[in-house]
């Protein structure tokens, strides 16, 4: 649904959500397909999704949205848990690295869930993150910023942009730069194709983790690989939100819930694992981890299929 949600009242979009979701009704369910949040949409509109529902079933259908809030059979750690993801394989590239935390600069491109979450994060474990990103523009400090500060105002400020924002040594640069900076770890976590034929040879990075869904081109990634950069794919990277969205469907077939730090704990073990089997195939056949991850997702599908045969 292409519409500008910054312009719109809450109602409307509530009615806009509701609607949407009784034409899609048909094609959605526990064991078919599941909706999830992403760009523009939050907690608050799985619930209305879920509320729609329920209301044609005749009874509440947990099961039938992720990312809910935990008021309404929502998963502990859901709306983090993309960034920690993120945070997650950056911190076992590094280890391949040989490389402390303390010793990397970190650029983040988006400040939305992942963005903000992952830089916070990545901040925590101590890694410099010297700029971030919305649509209001790009804020640099080399020395690193004041992330919890701008968290925080975020939470309050006018469509949760960072514009207006204020900081010793800080300086708004554009989105375009942000991208072009000499740092160790880029992460695009805000839309699709960021990283095309016509800035890659700009780029500077010595890694890429996809925050987002496809915010490199294939074109693009190609001259990367020439230049050594590795890419840390979306379906690698950014799967952790996915992990903990098939965690709370569990948790909602059961109507039993899980502490926030099980829920962590469970998606850094997916998270470390999915991350060593690629990273293992790509160096063993000498490809790219993109590469490396659809060989192994191909593999599986190729495996299912061989044990369950064809029908008819």
């Amino acid at each position: 649904v292409q519409v500008d949600v910054t312009k719109m009242q809450k109602e409307e979009i509530r009615r806009l959500t509701r609607r949407y979701t009784v034409n899609i009704m048909p094609i959605i369910g526990p064991h078919s397909d599941i909706p999830a949040p992403d760009v523009n949409t939050n907690a608050e509109t799985m619930g209305w999704i879920m509320d729609t529902v329920s209301m044609y079933r005749g009874a509440t259908v947990l099961d039938i949205v992720t990312g809910k809030s935990t008021d309404l059979g929502g998963s502990l750690g859901r709306r983090e848990a993309t960034g920690r993801g993120v945070m997650f394989h950056t911190l076992e590239l590094l280890k391949r690295w040989h490389k402390k935390p303390s010793e990397i600069t970190v650029a983040e491109q988006g400040f939305g869930n992942v963005g903000s979450v992952s830089a916070d994060l990545l901040h925590k474990e101590g890694c410099r993150v010297v700029a971030v990103s919305d649509v209001s523009g790009a804020y640099y400090n080399p020395n690193g910023l004041p992330l919890r500060r701008m968290i925080e105002y975020c939470a309050t400020s006018k469509n949760h942009y960072i514009e207006g924002f204020d900081a010793p040594g800080m300086t708004k640069i554009s989105n375009e730069e942000l991208l072009e900076l000499d740092v160790d770890i880029l992460v695009p976590a805000a839309l699709e194709q960021q990283i095309t034929i016509k800035n890659v040879d700009r780029i500077k990075a010595k890694a890429i983790v996809e925050g987002a869904n496809g915010p490199t081109t294939p074109e693009a990634e190609r001259i990367l690989a020439q230049k050594g950069v590795i890419v840390l794919p979306d379906i690698l990277a950014n799967s952790g939100g996915v992990v903990v969205s098939y965690f709370e469907w569990v948790q909602s077939i059961q109507s039993f819930f899980w502490d926030e730090d099980e829920v962590n704990k469970n998606l850094k073990s997916v998270m470390v694992k999915a991350f060593s089997e690629v990273w293992e195939l790509s160096q063993k056949e000498k490809i790219t981890p993109r590469d490396a991850a659809m060989m192994i997702a191909v593999n599986r599908v190729g495996l299912a299929m061989e044990e369950r045969g064809i029908f008819p």
